[in-house]
C-alpha cells in the first residue's frame, strides 16, 4: 500500500513512500470514515503517520487541523518537519508560550501546533478576538494521549480536549503508546469499536527484551550516581563491542555533561573501541558545534544531549548518532518523547529526579516505558536491549511495570487509591476545584444540571464507570456538588435565586492567571491590605501553593539564610524561605551558585505569579499597588535596582544596558529622551542602539503636572477649589492619579491617559501650619516609577 496511492496529492508530505502493517490496518478507518479514532501502538511503529494522515483528509476536506504535543520542544520539531505542508502551500503555525501569539496567522493556519497548556488558555479565552480562532478548528490531533496519566499536566489535557469538543465537536485522533485501557479513552472519546486499535508488541518494528538491574545503595547520593553509571556501562558494553550503539538516559541536564565525561574516561580504562580521534573529516565538522565541551566528547564517540543545547548543536548530535559517529549517547527524558533516535541498547540510570517544584520524585511509569521503547533500530537489529538500573528496593515495581504496563488513570481529582480494600481515598493533588471554578468563570456551567453534564464530558467519569470502587462513583456525584458548594463558601462563585452559578471576581481572576485557589485567596487578602510593601508582595508569591513542595537541600540551605540574613523573612519554612531567597537575589543579579540550578524554573514560576499577583492589586486594591508588583516582577526578570527599573519598560534595554545608563545618571525613560543618541553614545552604547533605545523610550508615557493658578497660602477656614492637570505628551497607557492632601487621600481617578487628565483638589485652610498636596500618576501595566509631584500650601 503505497502512499501515492493513498493520499495522492499528499504524498510529498510523508518522508517515506510505503505504509507499514500498523499503519495500513488504521488508515481506512482514518482516511475513508469521519469517526473519532483512538490508535494504541508500541514506540516507534509509526504512529506520526497516523497524525498526518488525519490531517491530510482535514486539508483536502479544506478545514483546519490542530496538533496537540505533549511538550513545547516537540511543537519546534513539528514545526521543522512539516514545512513539507508548507512546502504544498498550506500554513502551519506554532503557538507556544514562549511566542508572542499573532492572531490573523492563527486565524489563516491550515495546521496548528500548541501543547496542551497553550491549547487550554486558548479555549479558556475563544470568545475573545485573539483567540477567536480556536473555534474553528475541524480536527484535533492528540498527540501521545496517555499523557493524561501525567501528575501535573494530564488535568490540563483532559479538561482543554473536553472543553474543546464541547466548543466545535472536531473530529478527534488520540495516538498512545501501548496503554491496558485504551477502550477507557476510546469511550471518553466516543470511538467507535472499527475505529479503536489497540497493536500490541507484535508491530514493534524491533523485538524489545526489557529488564531490570539492580545497584548496591549507599549513603552518598554524589557516589550513587557514580555507581549507577558504572552498572550502565556495564550493560551498554558488549554492544557497544558489538558494533552497536546505547542511548543513556539520566535525571538533569547536568547530569548529562558529568556523565558523559566520566564515561570517556572509564571506557579508555577498559579499552572499548568507540571514538573518531584520527578521522581528520570528522575532526573538522565537530568544529561546527558551538558546545566546546560537546566538541571534545564527541570526537571520543560519547555525547549528550539536552533541551539547553542550541538547536544546531541537538541537530548535529542526532545526525552524527544516526551515522553510527556516536556510540554512547547521554540524554534527558526529552529525547525519548520527541525525536526517533533509536539504539540497540537503551538504559535508564536514574528512576529519580530532582524537581525544582517537587523535589526529589520517580520518573514517570510513562516516561519509563516510553524511554525504553527507544530500543531496537527498525531495519539494523533484530532484537533491542532495555534495562532500568535502581535500588533493590524499586526493583519490583519496576519489572511489574515492564510486565503489565501502565493503565491511564485520570488525574482531574487525584489519583485512585486502591491501596485497601474500601478504595475510596482519593490524594490532593487534584485540580478539580480551579478546573470547575474555571468552567463557571467561562459561563460554560451556569447551574448544578451543567455541572453534571461538564462532569460526563470528562475521562474521569469514564474511569470512575471502570473502577467505581476505587473512584468512589457512588459517590461521585455528591463530591462535585461539594466542590461547588465549597466554592461558594470560598468566594470563588455566587449563586441567585434560581439556583444559578456564576463566578465572582475572584472566581475570574483565580481562572484567569490559572491559579490554585488557595494562591488565588492569599493574593485577594494581600490585595485588601490597607498598605502592601515590597516585602509582602514577594512572600505572598514565595508562599503560594504552586510552591508547595519545593525543598531545599541542606547544600542550599547556608546560601539562603546568607542572602535573607538582613531581611524579614517572617516564620517560613525552608521551601518558602528558598524561594524567597532565589527572588531576593533575583532582583539584584547576585543569585548564589548553590541556588542557580532551581532558579531559572522558580523564577519563570515566580514571575507568572507575580504578574498574577498585579491583576489583583489591579482590581481590588490600586494602580499604585498593581504598579509596585510591575516593578519586583521587572527586577526579578532584570536583575537591576528600584532606579534603574524603569529602564527595562524601553525595548531593546534589559539588564546590562539599564544598569549602564543608570550608572551613568540615566534613569528614566525620561531621562533617555533628553539625553538624546550623543547622551547614550556617551555612557557607552553604540549609535545605532542609542538610536533605537532613545526612539522606544518615545513609545512611553511622557507625563507632567500643571498646578495652573495654584495658590500659595489659605487663610485658616477658607476653602477654594482649584484643578491640577495631568497632561501626557507620549504614548497612552493605563493610568491611575491621585491626590493627597498631608498624607490624606482627596481624590483618585483610574482610566486610559492618552492627553490630559483634569482633578478637582480643595484647597483649605485646616489646623495645620502647612498644607503639602501631592499629586501622585502610576502605571500599572508599565515598570515606571510613579511621577510625583508636590505644592506646599501655607495656612496664614
Amino acid at each position: 500500500m503505497e502512499v501515492a496511492e493513498v493520499v495522492p496529492e499528499f504524498a510529498d508530505a510523508f518522508s517515506f513512500e510505503e505504509f507499514n502493517d500498523m499503519q495500513r490496518e488504521a488508515l481506512p478507518a482514518i482516511v475513508d470514515g469521519d469517526e473519532n479514532v483512538v490508535a494504541s501502538a508500541p514506540t516507534a511503529s509509526g504512529k506520526t503517520a497516523l497524525a498526518e494522515l488525519a490531517i491530510c483528509k482535514t486539508l483536502a476536506e479544506g478545514g483546519t487541523a490542530l496538533f496537540i504535543a505533549p511538550m513545547r520542544a516537540l511543537t519546534n520539531e513539528k514545526e521543522d518537519e512539516w514545512e513539507r505542508f508548507e512546502d504544498m502551500g498550506y500554513s502551519v503555525y506554532v503557538v507556544t508560550g514562549e511566542r508572542d501569539l499573532n492572531p490573523r496567522r492563527a486565524r489563516r493556519a491550515d495546521i496548528l501546533v500548541m501543547t496542551p497548556e497553550k491549547a487550554d488558555s486558548a479555549t479558556r479565552k475563544h470568545d475573545t478576538p485573539r483567540y477567536s480562532f480556536i473555534a474553528d478548528v475541524d480536527c484535533c490531533v492528540i498527540d501521545e494521549v496517555h499523557l493524561l496519566d501525567s501528575d501535573r499536566r494530564g488535568s490540563v489535557l483532559e479538561v482543554t480536549v473536553s472543553r474543546l469538543r464541547r466548543l466545535c465537536d472536531p473530529r478527534t485522533v488520540a495516538l498512545s503508546a501501548t496503554m491496558p485501557n485504551v477502550e477507557d479513552v476510546a469511550a471518553w472519546l466516543d470511538a467507535p469499536p472499527e475505529a479503536t486499535f489497540q497493536f500490541g508488541d507484535e508491530y514493534r518494528p524491533v523485538d524489545l527484551n526489557a529488564g531490570v538491574k539492580t545497584y548496591t545503595h549507599g549513603d552518598n547520593a554524589f557516589a550513587d550516581k557514580y555507581r549507577r553509571l558504572y552498572r550502565s556501562l556495564d550493560l551498554v558494553e558488549p554492544h557497544i563491542r558489538d558494533g552497536g550503539q546505547a542511548l543513556v538516559f539520566v535525571s538533569s541536564r547536568q547530569d548529562t555533561v558529568q556523565a558523559a565525561k566520566k564515561a570517556r574516561d572509564e571506557i579508555g580504562e577498559r579499552d572499548i573501541p568507540v571514538g573518531a580521534r584520527g578521522d581528520y573529516d570528522f575532526h573538522t565538522e565537530t568544529k561546527q558545534l558551538e558546545n566546546d565541551t560537546l566538541r571534545k566528547s564527541v570526537l571520543d564517540g560519547v555525547a549528550f544531549h539536552h533541551a539547553g543545547l542550541s538547536k544546531n548543536d541537538k541537530d548535529l548530535i542526532e545526525e552524527w548518532f544516526r551515522q553510527d559517529r556516536i556510540k554512547i549517547l547521554f540524554s534527558t527524558s526529552t529525547l525519548a518523547w520527541g525525536v526517533n533516535l533509536p539504539a540497540r541498547c537503551v538504559v535508564i540510570r536514574d528512576t529519580k529526579l530532582h524537581d525544582p517544584l517537587e523535589g526529589e520524585v520517580d520518573m514517570s511509569p510513562l516516561d519509563v516505558l516510553q524511554m525504553l521503547g527507544r530500543a531496537g533500530r527498525p531495519g539494523y537489529d533484530d532484537v533491542g536491549y532495555g534495562w532500568v538500573v535502581c535500588d533493590r528496593s524499586d526493583a519490583d515495581k519496576y519489572r511489574r511495570l515492564l510486565r503489565e504496563g501502565k493503565e491511564i488513570e485520570s488525574r482531574l481529582a487525584g489519583v485512585p487509591d486502591s491501596s485497601d480494600s474500601g478504595a475510596r481515598q482519593r490524594n490532593s493533588d487534584g485540580d478539580l476545584d480551579a478546573h470547575l471554578n474555571a468552567e463557571i468563570a467561562m459561563g460554560t456551567i451556569q447551574d448544578l444540571d451543567d455541572v453534571m453534564e461538564w462532569l460526563e464530558t470528562t475521562f474521569y467519569y469514564v474511569r470512575a464507570q471502570s473502577k467505581p470502587a476505587e473512584y468512589d462513583f457512588e459517590n461521585l456525584r455528591d463530591r462535585v456538588r461539594t466542590e461547588l458548594e465549597r466554592l461558594v463558601d470560598r468566594g470563588f462563585v455566587e449563586t441567585d435565586a434560581n439556583l444559578g452559578v456564576e463566578a465572582t471576581g475572584l472566581g475570574l481572576l483565580a481562572s484567569k492567571f490559572y491559579l490554585r485557589l488557595e494562591t488565588a485567596e492569599r493574593f485577594h487578602d494581600l490585595a485588601v491590605r490597607d498598605s502592601i510593601p515590597t516585602d509582602a508582595i514577594l512572600e505572598a508569591v514565595a508562599s503560594a501553593t504552586e510552591f508547595d513542595s519545593v525543598s531545599a537541600r541542606q547544600s542550599e540551605r547556608d546560601a539562603v539564610e546568607a542572602v535573607l540574613s538582613s531581611q524579614n523573612a517572617g516564620d517560613l519554612d525552608h521551601g518558602p524561605r528558598k524561594v524567597l531567597a532565589i527572588l531576593r537575589s533575583s532582583m539584584t543579579g547576585s543569585t548564589p551558585a548553590e541556588l542557580r540550578s532551581d532558579a531559572w524554573v522558580i523564577r519563570q514560576n515566580a514571575l507568572r505569579l507575580v504578574s498574577a499577583l498585579r491583576g489583583f492589586l489591579d482590581r481590588f486594591a490600586d494602580p499604585r499597588d498593581a504598579n509596585l508588583a510591575r516593578r519586583v516582577e521587572a527586577r526579578i526578570e532584570n536583575g537591576v535596582s528600584d532606579d534603574a527599573v524603569g529602564l527595562t519598560a524601553i525595548d531593546g534595554v534589559g539588564s546590562g544596558r539599564a544598569s549602564k545608563l543608570a550608572s551613568e545618571g540615566i534613569e528614566t525613560p525620561g531621562d533617555v529622551v533628553d539625553a538624546g543618541v550623543a547622551g547614550l553614545a556617551d555612557a557607552g552604547l553604540s549609535e545605532g542602539v542609542a538610536e533605537r533605545v532613545v526612539e522606544s523610550a518615545r513609545d512611553l508615557p511622557a507625563v507632567a503636572v500643571e498646578w495652573g493658578d495654584f495658590p500659595s497660602t489659605v487663610a485658616p477656614g477658607e476653602n477654594d477649589m482649584r484643578e491640577v492637570s495631568v497632561r501626557n505628551s507620549g504614548a497612552a497607557a493605563q493610568a491611575g492619579v491621585r491626590v493627597t492632601v498631608n498624607g490624606v487621600e482627596m481624590t483618585t481617578s483610574d482610566g486610559y491617559l492618552d492627553d490630559t487628565l483634569t482633578a478637582p483638589v480643595g484647597v483649605f485652610g485646616g489646623s495645620d501650619d502647612e498644607m503639602t498636596f501631592t499629586v501622585s500618576v502610576a502605571f500599572p501595566d508599565l515598570p515606571l516609577l510613579p511621577v510625583e509631584e508636590h505644592r506646599t500650601v501655607r495656612v496664614a
